[in-house]
C-alpha cells in the first residue's frame, strides 16, 4: 500500500477513535487495558487496507461490531476472507447484542481468543 494511502487511513482510523458508535464505546470499555482474559486489544487498527474495529494482534483476533447496513455485506466477507488470509480470525456482534447481552458477548470474545 503507498505511503499516502496509508496516511489516509491512518487519519480516517484516527477520526473514528474520536467518534465511536454506542456499541463501539461499550464493546471498548469491555476490551481496553487487558480486561478480557490479559488479552491488549488495539481499537479502530488500520490492518492492511482495511480498518479493524478492534484487534488484538498476539491472538490474531479481531472483532467487529455490526451495525444494520452490514446484514449480508459482501464487503465484509470480502475483508474476512482478507483477514483470514493474514492469519487473522475475526468475530462479529450485532450492535443490539452488544447493547443488550454485554456479558453473553464479552464470553465469545474470551473464547475465540482461546482457541
Amino acid at each position: 500500500m503507498e505511503d499516502e494511502a496509508r496516511k489516509r487511513l491512518r487519519g480516517f482510523a484516527r477520526e473514528m477513535r474520536k467518534d465511536p458508535t454506542n456499541a463501539e464505546y461499550v464493546l471498548w470499555q469491555m476490551l481496553r487495558a487487558k480486561r478480557l482474559d490479559g488479552m491488549k486489544f488495539r481499537r479502530q487498527e488500520p490492518l492492511g487496507p482495511y480498518i479493524c474495529d478492534f484487534v488484538c494482534h498476539q491472538r490474531k483476533l479481531i472483532v467487529e461490531a455490526d451495525g444494520w447496513q452490514h446484514e449480508g455485506s459482501r464487503r465484509d466477507a470480502d475483508r474476512d476472507r482478507y483477514f483470514e488470509n493474514e492469519g487473522y480470525r475475526t468475530i462479529r456482534f450485532p450492535n443490539e447484542d452488544i447493547l443488550e447481552d454485554a456479558d453473553a458477548v464479552a464470553l465469545r470474545i474470551i473464547e475465540a481468543g482461546r482457541r
